[in-house]
């Protein structure tokens, strides 16, 4: 992890910070965040298909320890879902296992994303769990292959490229045939378990998207380096590989001109649209990632 990175982490991490933050709500995180409510969300939606980008949704809400309120977000998740499905656009919906109580019970876990789940397929809805912190990678690669062993074939799963053990587990994931979506990562992690320096994330990005492509798995190729985008689009091209294997994937609010470049392209390109009124820990990483963020911040707490 870049000293960067760690350093806004930990301030961002102190109460007094977040109460800043929070005070200002989402006149700060508005760029990165489509608001707090579902139906600012699905206006972000309609605006990004007016470009050509597809949306991927996601209800903000992590590291839930109380099955009643894991509870909650698996409705709201639901919600979402059928709401995307009444749509006539490409529908995608991110979800944390831990948002569905998977630090209280794997079990719980489970039988919540089996629901959203058997709600998404109804809709034509594609769900991606996403990967969280190194502790919890092991569990969430559990339920994924709990539900494709149950039959769900709507379901993929994230790989991070600083871990030291993606390569692994994707190896291991790989007779599920899986639909990876391959990412830097963005989580503080000890250098036991992820990669400091950014060649060798950068390499072993590469590793995880020509993998899983050799195999003929669909994968989301998710970043903004343009590097590793201009790689991914000649390696690809250099072995005609179909471009309805592979896409591009963004966060919302982040090089938007390089979104709507990509899909002019005729790339298939999603945006990742978070939404809700827990939106802290996910605005903090997005300043970590990159000083641009920060700046932007910082302006608009001096703005009167």
């Amino acid at each position: 992890m870049s000293l960067w990175r760690k350093s806004v982490l930990a301030i961002a991490n102190r109460p007094a910070i977040e109460g800043l933050v929070r005070r200002y709500g989402m006149r700060l995180a508005r760029r990165f965040i489509a608001g707090e409510t579902l139906e600012e969300a699905l206006a972000a939606v309609h605006r990004l298909e007016e470009d050509g980008i597809h949306a991927i949704l996601d209800v903000l809400g992590e590291m839930v320890k109380d099955e009643a309120m894991a509870r909650a977000f698996a409705e709201e998740i639901k919600k979402a879902v059928r709401a995307f499905a009444a749509l006539p656009y490409p529908r995608y919906v991110s979800v944390k296992l831990t948002q569905l109580g998977l630090d209280t019970s794997e079990e719980l876990a489970k039988e919540l994303l089996g629901e959203i789940l058997a709600e998404a397929k109804a809709g034509e809805v594609f769900i991606r769990i996403d990967m969280e912190d190194s502790p919890r990678v092991d569990k969430t690669l559990a339920v994924y292959r709990a539900m494709r062993e149950a039959g769900f074939e709507n379901v993929g799963i994230v790989l991070q490229a600083y871990l030291k053990r993606s390569e692994a587990d994707l190896e291991a994931l790989l007779p599920y045939r899986p639909h990876i979506r391959v990412v830097k990562g963005a989580y503080a992690e000890p250098p036991e378990v992820a990669f400091p320096d950014l060649p060798t994330i950068r390499a072993t990005f590469k590793a995880l998207v020509e993998k899983n492509l050799r195999a003929g798995n669909p994968t989301a190729i998710a970043t903004h380096d343009d590097a590793l985008i201009r790689w991914a689009k000649d390696w690809a091209r250099e072995r005609d590989i179909p471009r309805n294997l592979y896409e591009f994937q963004f966060l919302y609010g982040v090089r938007p001109a390089l979104q709507k470049k990509t899909a002019r392209e005729g790339y298939t390109t999603r945006a990742y649209v978070p939404f809700g009124k827990y939106w802290y820990p996910y605005f903090s990483r997005r300043i970590a990632e990159r000083p641009e963020n920060a700046l932007f911040v910082l302006r608009g707490l001096l703005k009167p």
